[in-house]
C-alpha cells in the first residue's frame, strides 16, 4: 500500500489531466470495517462508561455512560447502514476477566451476544486463554463445560465467528492453534484478516494453561505469511492483533504514542495496509509507518468504523481512515434480541448475584498510588490472609495478590450495600488460594521479580502486617531495601521460613514471579472471590485500610 496522502495527490492529479481511460476505470470498491477489543464480557454498561476530554474544555476529562451489548448491537447495525461491503471484527479478549453475568456460564453469554450481532473474525487474546486451549476451544466449537455441565437457558452451541491465532502454535502439530487468517471477498476483491495474539502471552496466563502452546514473534508470524497471501491474489491485507500502544490524547487521536505496538508495526511488511490492535484498553488512531492503526478503548464503549477504499485492478487498499464512535447510553436504544438474551441468563444468575455481600463507607479503587499499592488490592490481600491465617488452612502469616487480577472498584451505591456480583466483578478469575512455605532470602527475590520487565513493573499487593520499601533508582535484583522488610515491626530474616498465600496463577509463576514455584508444603484453598465475599460478610462495613504498606524511597 502506498501511503494515503501521497495517493490522493497522485489521484488529483491524474483527474487534472483525464483523458477517454480514466473516465472509463472502473471506481474504487468501498470497504466498511467495524472492529472492538478487549470486550472482557462487559455485556452490561461498565461503572462510568468512558474517560474522554471534555468537548467544552480541552483541559478536563468527563465520564461519559457507554457500552453493554445491547447498545453495541444497536451501534453496529447503525454503522453498517448504507454500507454495502461490510464485516465486524475483533482483535481479542471478548472473554475472561469478565463480570459476574458472564462469567458465571464460562462467558457462554457473552459468545452467544457477539456472535448475533454477526461479528466475523476475531484474534485470540490472552485472556481466551485464562481457562486453558481446551476451554478456548470449547468457545468455538460449542458443547458442555467438562466440570459445570450445561448451565445456560439452552444449549451452548459455540461462537459463530471465527477465532484466529496465526502466531500460537500447538506444540504437539506444529501448527496455528486456530487459523492464521481469513479471506473476505467484497465486489470481487479478496481481502485478508490476519488474527495474532501478543508474545507475552505465556507470562500473563496460567502457565499449566498454555504449556503445550508456543506463541511467536508477532511481526514475524505475519511477514512469513505475506509470501502465501500473495501467491492467492491477495493484495489487501488487514492485521488483527492483541496488543497496543499508549497515546497521549483523546480517543480519536495519536499523539506521541509508545509501546509495543509501535516497534511492531514498523517491522511488519509494508504489503499490510491496515492494524487493529487491542490489550491496553486505549482508545486512538493512528499513523504508524505508513499504516492506519486503531484501538478501541474496552468494554464495548467504543466501536471503531474504519473505511477502505481498494483498487478493483490492483486490488490493494489505496486509501484508509477510521473513527471510534462513543457507543453512548443515550444514543443508542436496547437491541431487543440482546435484551433477551441478557434477560434469560439474568434469570438462571440473578438468586446469586444478588446476595448480599456486606457494604461499603465508600468506593474501594483498584487504581495504585505511587508507591503501587491500591486501597482495593490491600483489602483483597487481606481477605486471602483471613481466609489462610488459621493453621488447618495454612496458617498463613503474609498473603500477596497480583494488581492485574483486581479488576475493577467496588463501588459505593447511595446505600453502601454490596451484592455478590461487586465481589465478583473485582475478583472474576476465580483463582484457588495456594499457601506456601518461602524463606525471607526468597521473599526479597520474588518481590525483585515485580520488575521483570523494567518498562511495566507489576507491584504486588501485600497484606496487613507486611511492609516493605522500593527504590527505583536501583537496578535489578537491588530494588528492595532488604533493611526495610518486615512482618508485625519486626525485620524479615532472610534465613527463617514464612508461609505465605497467592492465588493459584501466581503459584504456577504467572506475571513472571517464578519464586513462588519453588514454595514448599503447597496447601490449596478456597477460591479468592469466596475469600473476599467471607471478609465482607465478617467485616461490613469495610472501608479503606491504613494502607503505606508499601513505601517508595527514590
Amino acid at each position: 500500500m502506498r501511503h494515503p496522502r501521497l495517493l490522493a495527490l497522485t489521484i488529483c492529479t491524474l483527474a487534472l489531466g483525464a483523458g477517454p481511460s480514466l473516465a472509463q476505470s472502473a471506481a474504487p470498491v468501498d470497504l466498511r470495517i467495524l472492529a472492538i477489543n478487549d470486550f472482557h464480557g462487559y455485556l452490561r454498561p461498565p461503572p462510568g462508561g468512558i474517560r474522554i476530554s471534555d468537548p467544552a474544555d480541552a483541559t478536563k476529562k468527563i465520564m461519559v455512560p457507554a457500552g453493554g451489548a445491547e447498545r453495541v448491537a444497536s451501534a453496529v447495525k447503525a454503522l453498517r447502514e448504507g454500507h454495502k461491503n461490510n464485516i465486524f471484527v475483533a482483535a481479542g479478549d471478548l472473554i475472561g476477566a469478565s463480570p459476574f453475568l458472564s462469567a458465571m456460564f464460562h462467558d457462554e453469554p457473552t459468545i452467544e451476544s457477539l456472535s448475533m450481532m454477526g461479528l466475523a473474525i476475531s484474534s485470540v487474546g490472552n485472556h481466551e486463554f485464562d481457562e486453558g486451549k481446551d476451554e478456548l476451544l470449547r468457545m468455538q466449537n460449542g458443547g458442555c463445560h467438562p466440570v459445570d455441565h450445561c448451565q445456560g437457558p439452552h444449549p451452548f452451541t459455540g461462537a459463530k465467528f471465527r477465532y484466529l491465532a496465526a502466531s500460537t502454535i500447538d506444540k504437539a502439530t506444529g501448527k496455528p492453534v486456530f487459523p492464521p487468517y481469513e479471506i473476505k471477498q467484497f465486489d470481487g476483491i479478496p481481502v485478508a484478516f490476519i488474527g495474532l495474539t501478543l508474545k507475552n502471552t505465556p507470562n500473563l496466563v496460567s502457565p499449566a494453561g498454555v504449556a503445550s502452546l508456543e506463541f511467536r514473534d508477532e511481526a514475524d508470524t505475519v511477514n512469513a505469511l505475506i509470501p502465501e497471501l500473495k501467491a492467492k491474489g491477495v493484495e489487501a491485507i488487514v492485521v488483527l492483533i492483541h496488543e497496543g500502544g499508549f497515546p497521549t490524547g483523546d480517543y480519536n487521536e495519536c499523539p506521541g504514542i509508545s509501546g509495543p505496538i509501535v516497534d511492531i508495526v514498523k517491522k511488519f511488511d509494508k504489503a499490510v495496509d491496515v492494524v487493529i490492535s487491542g490489550h491496553t484498553h486505549q482508545a486512538y488512531i493512528c499513523e504508524i509507518d505508513g499504516r492506519l492503526v486503531t484501538s478501541g478503548d474496552k468494554y464495548g464503549t467504543l466501536v471503531t468504523a474504519i473505511d477502505l477504499k481498494l483498487d478493483p485492478k490492483t486490488r490493494d487498499v489505496i486509501s484508509a481512515k477510521a473513527d471510534n464512535t462513543i457507543v453512548k447510553i443515550d444514543t443508542y436504544h436496547r437491541d431487543p434480541e440482546q435484551s433477551a438474551l441478557l434477560e434469560a441468563y439474568d434469570r438462571l444468575a440473578a438468586p446469586i448475584a444478588n446476595r448480599a455481600a456486606g457494604s461499603v463507607t465508600e468506593t474501594l479503587s483498584r487504581t495504585p498510588n505511587d508507591t503501587g499499592e491500591s486501597v482495593l488490592g490491600d483489602i483483597v490481600a487481606d481477605a486471602q490472609l483471613a481466609a489462610t491465617s488459621a493453621e488447618p488452612n495454612g496458617g498463613a502469616v503474609i498473603a500477596f495478590t497480583n494488581p492485574g487480577g483486581v479488576r475493577t472498584d467496588i463501588v459505593k451505591r447511595d446505600d453502601g450495600a454490596v451484592t455478590y456480583a461487586d465481589i465478583f466483578a473485582s475478583q472474576p478469575f476465580r483463582n484457588q488460594l495456594v499457601t506456601m512455605t518461602l524463606t525471607g532470602k526468597q521473599l526479597k527475590d520474588m518481590l525483585e521479580q515485580q520488575w521483570a520487565d523494567p518498562k511495566r513493573p507489576r507491584p504486588l499487593q501485600v497484606s496487613k502486617g507486611f511492609a516493605y520499601a522500593w527504590d527505583a533508582s536501583k537496578g535489578d535484583g537491588a530494588r528492595i531495601v532488604a533493611a526495610r522488610m518486615s512482618l508485625d515491626g519486626r525485620p524479615i530474616d532472610p534465613a527463617a521460613s514464612y508461609r505465605v498465600t497467592v492465588n493459584n496463577y501466581l503459584a504456577e509463576g504467572g506475571d513472571g514471579f517464578t519464586v513462588f514455584k519453588d514454595g514448599k508444603a503447597q496447601q490449596f484453598g478456597i477460591y479468592d472471590v469466596d475469600a473476599l465475599y467471607a471478609y465482607f460478610k465478617a467485616n461490613s462495613p469495610v472501608g479503606p485500610t491504613a494502607g503505606k504498606r508499601i513505601e517508595r524511597i527514590d
